[in-house]
């Protein structure tokens, strides 16, 4: 080898040694971090001991269970640390408000405020569901059963499909229901993206009062300049992905999401920063930043005043529903971070897709804006594969090609509130069907957490 050349590998092993230690600069903060905030948030909103879950956010954050990830829950919230306390985190919980990340070990915005205090309405226990707490009047049918017990039955590794709820109601009655031992009916449990479709639906609650008008200009201080191009994205575009700004959804730890969620104080800030790729409405892009400009926007509805924001939610959207359960996670700006974090009990769940099923009405009251159901279920016409509306998933298809559509083993009216892990809230107005499932799967393979095939057996079984 000449001297050139060994110089050059010399050369190219430095860069790429360097390419590491930038990767896991922010890699490894990222991982520390969720590890801290899922931890707090399973622990203090969900209810679970850190046994009980530590192999899912060991899973999750590969490989810093190697590399010395330390987890540990506290009185008043969770820290996690990593390369021998090099990289710590913490994250902090307010009754009624969540968790809440200490970006940079500050003390968080969200804290002028000790908490929310519990919702005031109470249902009744020997009302059925939705208006009370009483379950199913019967035992399920021996077909639905052997459904829910194919969905809680694990495949084996290197998939762990960790079902923790499954709720079936059809003709607006709960048919059947079924929870993994420390789960229950009151267990909120974790959304992450489904927490789009409840920001879609809170955004609405606001529109149907006259406060915003999703045709117009998104309120975003930052667009607000001469000759911004920024300035012509609307609430539509956002509601429906389609606003052309520059944004990496990829699944790992140095994207543009996980930077988000992770590392920064502001999720709604750090999206309006992005600048623009194309111009709006000409292409599709699932972005959870535009989620969180969204929320961002309902914060500033209510002043910046994380109370005033959850009372507020509680009032547009919650109270109306019976949902008691709801706890809306805030970043440290105090804005509900509405692409990843709320919580529900599965029941609770399970009404939030029967608002949408009733086409926004709930008792003869209008929750949301006539004609905001549809709309959710209206394919954005950049979406290839007709398989997305306004911040809730479809299964349309292409124009012309319903056989294509993303979950062929279903109607192609099914929509969903969809997220990570195998969370899903599923829609069929065709057989009246609503299905909740909710676990911790990893890795996170929607084909293989059992949904399609459970909702289809089900649908069946209900025929």
């Amino acid at each position: 080898m000449s001297r050139w050349a060994a110089l050059g590998l010399l050369a190219l092993a430095g860069l790429a040694a360097l390419a590491g230690l930038r990767w896991v600069s922010v890699a490894a903060p990222v991982g520390t971090a969720f590890a801290a905030r899922v931890t707090c948030s399973l622990a203090h909103v969900s209810g679970q001991p850190l046994d009980g879950f530590r192999d899912y956010v060991e899973a999750e954050v590969y490989p810093l269970p190697r590399l010395g990830l330390e987890l540990a829950v506290e009185e008043d919230g969770a820290r996690a640390s990593s390369f021998g306390g090099i990289f710590r985190a913490r994250a902090v919980h307010r009754r009624g408000l969540g968790c809440t990340l200490l970006v940079g070990g500050g003390e968080a915005t969200a804290g002028a405020a000790s908490g929310v205090e519990p919702a005031a309405r109470r249902t009744s226990p020997s009302l059925p569901w939705p208006e009370g707490k009483a379950g199913p009047a019967a035992a399920p049918a021996p077909a639905v059963a052997a459904a829910l017990e194919r969905a809680f039955s694990e495949p084996g590794p290197p998939l762990h499909r960790r079902t923790k709820a499954v709720v079936v109601a059809q003709d607006g009655r709960l048919v059947a229901e079924r929870f993994a031992p420390g789960y229950g009916p009151d267990t909120p449990m974790l959304s992450w993206s489904m927490a789009k479709s409840v920001t879609m639906a809170l955004i609405g609650a606001l529109v149907r009062e006259g406060a915003f008008d999703p045709a117009r200009p998104a309120p975003v201080p930052e667009w607000r300049g001469a000759g911004d191009p920024r300035g012509a994205i609307t609430l539509d575009h956002l509601l429906r992905q389609s606003s052309g700004l520059d944004w990496d959804e990829t699944l790992n730890a140095t994207s543009d999401v996980s930077r988000m969620l992770f590392l920064e104080p502001d999720a709604g800030a750090f999206a309006a920063a992005v600048p623009l790729a194309e111009p709006p409405d000409t292409r599709w892009y699932y972005s959870s930043g535009t989620s969180n400009l969204v929320a961002r926007i309902v914060r500033d509805h209510f002043g910046g005043d994380p109370v005033a924001q959850a009372r507020g939610a509680r009032r547009l959207l919650f109270e109306p529903l019976g949902i008691t359960s709801a706890v809306l996670e805030l970043d440290a700006s105090g804005s509900f971070i509405g692409s990843s974090f709320a919580f529900l009990s599965a029941r609770d769940w399970a009404r939030f897709g029967e608002l949408f099923r009733r086409e926004g009405v709930w008792n003869g009251r209008r929750v949301l804006p006539e004609g905001w159901a549809e709309y959710a279920r209206t394919p954005t016409p950049a979406a290839p594969r007709g398989e997305y509306g306004a911040h809730w998933w479809l299964n349309a298809g292409p124009p012309g090609a319903p056989e294509e559509r993303r979950w062929p083993a279903l109607p192609p009216d099914t929509y969903a509130a969809r997220g990570h892990s195998g969370q899903w809230v599923v829609v069929v107005p065709s057989a009246r069907l609503v299905v909740v499932r909710l676990g911790l799967t990893t890795p996170d393979v929607e084909s293989q957490d059992g949904t399609e095939a459970l909702v289809a057996e089900l649908l069946r079984a209900l025929d």
